[in-house]
């Protein structure tokens, strides 16, 4: 994806004094886009299940060590498609690498790639680029981007980017039979009412890009149970057992993102309430909540698991691997979602 120069790109941001995003958005074509490549062969048969991670992989600061996780993680076998979140292209945080191409081309997996955000608050970045991708052991057919309706603008936010949340759909080819995916990344800083709104919008993408095919959809569905932007009640959750029972028991009573899915006639994964999300809080310690999720229409869910990124849960690391001399405390705020479903 073709990068911009920076003063450009704070020109362009500049415009969000007076216009709305939408506008600004329509100038840049990369928006659009679904950055795909195919350079995969099909695997020679086709097995009876399919596995499916959703991973929202934190920027893909610590690439290396990611990349290991996915290479030695036992449990997430078998793995044919990854569902992926926050990956930066052309940003200084992560090395100003591609990343979402270089993990393709290290596991010699096919993606796509849509354009979430363009980041201004560094000037020295080369492109600034933050989205989201899908990567497949399957061929694409094909790949759009779905820009998915603003509930926050993040120009005024202290992170200051162009751009608002999105969704990558793919109909991948499983040996001759078509199976639709999609990643998607919904808004934290707002309601359950925006999240739903949001979620009508990938689920009508999907009828209408889709249609008459199985379709798996997974990502960080930002399902907190709580308005992202009330720092007071993220407080009284953080400070209350009871009320932090909802952001992993009820979530669906507080998500409508979630049931206006099952009535589109798709089945939650996982059922089991686990932490898929560690939230910071200024004490130090971390609301658990239940963010990450997969959606499955034609095919036949079976097993799940969620999979702990904390670098003390890796045990399964390589002595030689870049994972097993990593001394942060996890990959990812998030963890790893998994699960396998029935070809289609």
């Amino acid at each position: 994806m073709r990068g911009i120069p920076n003063p450009e790109r704070q020109r362009l941001g500049a415009l969000l004094e007076q216009e709305t995003q939408e506008t600004v958005m329509a100038k840049i074509p990369q928006f659009a886009e679904a950055e795909t490549e195919n350079w995969a062969p099909a695997p020679a048969a086709v097995p009876e299940q399919l596995g499916i991670l959703v991973f929202n992989m934190e920027r893909g600061v610590h690439l290396e060590e990611l990349g290991d996780f996915l290479q030695d993680c036992p449990d997430i076998r078998p793995l044919d498609v990854v569902l992926a979140n926050e990956l930066d292209d052309g940003c200084v945080r992560s090395g100003g690498r591609n990343t979402a191409r270089e993990l393709a081309e290290r596991f010699g997996w096919n993606y796509a790639y849509g354009l979430e955000f363009i980041e201004l608050v560094n000037g020295a970045d080369p492109k600034g680029f933050h989205g989201n991708a899908i990567f497949s052991r399957w061929p694409i057919r094909r790949a759009w981007t779905v820009r998915l309706p603003e509930q926050y603008n993040w120009y005024f936010d202290r992170q200051r980017r162009i751009g608002g949340r999105c969704a990558v759909l793919a109909e991948l080819d499983i040996g001759g039979r078509p199976l639709g995916v999609a990643s998607i990344h919904l808004e934290n800083r707002t309601h359950g009412e925006g999240r739903r709104l949001q979620m009508e919008t990938v689920l009508q993408a999907a009828e209408r890009l889709l249609p008459g095919i199985p379709v798996v959809l997974g990502g960080d569905l930002n399902t907190n149970t709580f308005d992202g932007r009330d720092k007071d009640v993220i407080q009284e959750i953080a400070g209350s057992p009871e009320l932090q029972r909802r952001c992993l028991e009820d979530v669906a009573r507080y998500e409508a993102a979630l049931s206006a899915a099952e009535d589109m006639g798709y089945c939650v994964v996982p059922r089991e309430p686990a932490v898929t999300r560690r939230k910071p809080l200024p004490d130090g310690s971390s609301l658990g909540l239940r963010l990450d999720w997969l959606l499955m229409r034609g095919v036949v869910p079976g097993e799940s698991r969620v999979l702990s990124t904390r670098t003390a849960d890796c045990g399964f690391a390589r002595p030689d691997s870049a994972l097993a001399q990593f001394q942060e405390e996890e990959l990812s705020d998030h963890n790893a979602v998994w699960a396998v479903c029935g070809r289609p």
